[in-house]
């Protein structure tokens, strides 16, 4: 019903979409993953053109590559390194015959940015800093890690062509290359537009 209400472009709240997910995800959702406004909003910029590969950096528990599939005509990839979320994603996707996602269990440092046309980027990061809501004790964070991923991010995203798309949402910038302008922002500014030039 939830799929089916966002691919009729119904709004659906957040606590509603969160009903897929486990207690203890859900308890995390408004820390780490993407709202579904939030989500909607994002993936209709990044989606320019059918079959455009979009590529969720931090996917969590895929929820903004969820929304984004069931509302868009993109394609879209989370890639996550925690595999149980992977996992869970992956179940969902299939109970519910989400078929434009694929979630990649990865570090993002294995990934090379060429294999896609845009980018979101929700400050998945964040967590090696601010260890206030950590998501498990399965991965530790360590600040170096912050500076490692993003510039990593960065130099990828430098290496993409022209016009790419991407969109970022509380993000601390780091991970912007110079070579992208801001298009426009929403959101008070947490939710931000990018295109490179």
């Amino acid at each position: 019903m939830i799929f089916k209400s966002l691919k009729q472009n119904i709004d659906i709240e957040d606590d509603k979409f969160n009903e897929l997910y486990p207690v203890r995800i859900k308890r995390l959702s408004k820390r780490h993953w993407t709202p579904v406004v939030i989500a909607k909003i994002a993936a209709d910029y990044l989606v320019d053109k059918p079959n455009q590969k979009i590529l969720d950096i931090g996917a969590g528990v895929g929820k903004f590559c969820l929304v984004g599939a069931a509302t868009t005509k993109g394609i879209f990839y989370g890639v996550e390194q925690r595999a149980s979320l992977t996992k869970l994603s992956k179940k969902i996707a299939e109970k519910h015959n989400i078929n434009n996602v694929e979630f990649i269990h990865s570090n993002i440092t294995e990934i090379s940015f060429s294999d896609y046309d845009a980018f979101y980027f929700y400050n998945s990061f964040f967590e090696n800093i601010d260890t206030s809501c950590p998501i498990d004790k399965k991965i530790l964070p360590k600040n170096e890690l912050f500076l490692t991923y993003s510039n990593y991010v960065r130099d990828q995203l430098n290496k993409t062509p022209k016009n790419t798309r991407l969109v970022t949402y509380w993000s601390t910038w780091e991970e912007i290359p110079e070579s992208f302008d801001l298009k426009y922002t929403a959101c008070d500014g947490l939710l931000n537009f990018w295109k490179k030039r």
